[in-house]
């Protein structure tokens, strides 16, 4: 129940309240005046009870056929009087709803009239200023930082190669350094996923937006995940694969179809199988993919494509990765106008489902 409504009920009820107590005690009160009258007069007892018997009468025609209707009438304009004092509350309460983290630069409509709920606009639009400046020093701290570490970890990294090749190297030396070249590449690719998620923050991140055939993206996925299966003797398949043309980055959606298939694969049982598919359903290109891992517990489900987060930390232990996946991938459909959502059935399977917009021109050749 809305407080217009709310108010609006507790109004009528103290109204009709106070309505019955005027009429019950100008009843007594009349009465009571108008016996003391008659008795002074000296008429008899039963001609003052029948006289009271018509002023209870006179009472209840003046409230059903006055108060009542006067009540209501009150009530009417009660309600729209509440409705005009609380119109800015739902136009704040629809401004507020559409501010996120993407647009905090945004401001709520002041009504510049100097009361509580100008006043209360204010304060959201000073801590909506606050936020929008943290979270600016935090995209530019995540940017700066990453791009920082990149020089030293590609040195580290080059010379880790360089020694390598040293064939005098002993077998342990050269499983320990082997060892570190991993970890510094894996930090490496940490560090590539935050500078691309900090810079599409900033907006930063520029789309080379062409006509092109989705389609043989995902035979190229198809392939590729073939090659990341085949060390777990995973079956990979390509159920379906019409001929669509979307208009998008080609580094991008390969980005994207190589992070699904990838996730696909190593969140998968030995010997499973990754099942993916292209199709054109209610207007859009809709991309598949769905393995038949351990699934995803419908808590965890929600924040799937929140940054660092990996599930199951036992899970995520046995599993090479950082996390940035899904948030990438998210954001690579997003930038293209398209949805991504994950289903799971816990110990069966998990699919991901890509919807991406149709490239029109191509639509109207065809």
């Amino acid at each position: 129940m809305t407080i217009r409504a709310r108010l609006t009920l507790w109004y009528a009820v103290v109204l009709f309240v106070s309505l019955l107590a005027m009429s019950i005690a100008a009843y007594f009160e009349i009465g009571r005046a108008r016996s003391e009258v008659l008795r002074r007069a000296g008429v008899p007892e039963k001609l003052i009870a029948k006289d009271q018997q018509e002023d209870f009468e006179d009472v209840s025609d003046i409230l059903i056929w006055y108060g009542i209707p006067a009540a209501a009438l009150a009530v009417v304009g009660g309600w729209w009087l509440m409705r005009k004092t609380l119109a800015p509350v739902a136009s704040l309460t629809h401004a507020a709803e559409k501010i996120t983290a993407q647009n905090l630069s945004e401001r709520l409509p002041r009504t510049a009239s100097g009361d509580e709920l100008d006043r209360l606009t204010e304060v959201f639009n000073s801590m909506l200023a606050r936020l929008d400046d943290s979270f600016n020093r935090i995209r530019e701290f995540t940017l700066h930082a990453s791009h920082e570490l990149k020089t030293p970890l590609t040195v580290l990294c080059g010379e880790i190669e360089t020694a390598l090749r040293d064939e005098s190297l002993p077998s342990a030396e050269r499983d320990r350094l082997g060892s570190q070249l991993d970890e510094l590449r894996r930090m490496a690719r940490i560090v590539d996923g935050l500078t691309l998620l900090a810079k599409a923050d900033a907006g930063q991140v520029a789309l080379k937006l062409e006509p092109l055939r989705l389609d043989e993206l995902v035979r190229d996925n198809f392939a590729d995940a073939q090659i990341l299966a085949e060390p777990q003797h995973i079956q990979v398949e390509l159920a379906a694969c019409e001929e669509i043309s979307v208009r998008g980055d080609r580094h991008r959606l390969r980005q994207l179809l190589l992070n699904l298939a990838d996730n696909a694969v190593k969140y998968n049982q030995p010997q499973g199988r990754v099942t993916m598919g292209l199709r054109q359903a209610n207007g859009a290109a809709e991309f598949t993919i769905a393995n038949t891992g351990a699934g995803i517990p419908p808590e965890v489900l929600p924040r799937v494509f929140d940054r660092f987060y990996r599930g199951d930390p036992a899970h995520s232990q046995t599993v090479d990765g950082c996390g940035l996946g899904l948030s990438i991938s998210k954001w690579i459909v997003s930038a293209h106008g398209g949805t991504i959502k994950i289903e799971s059935a816990p110990t069966k399977s998990t699919t991901v489902t890509v919807r991406l917009p149709p490239d029109e021109a191509a639509q109207r050749n065809a």
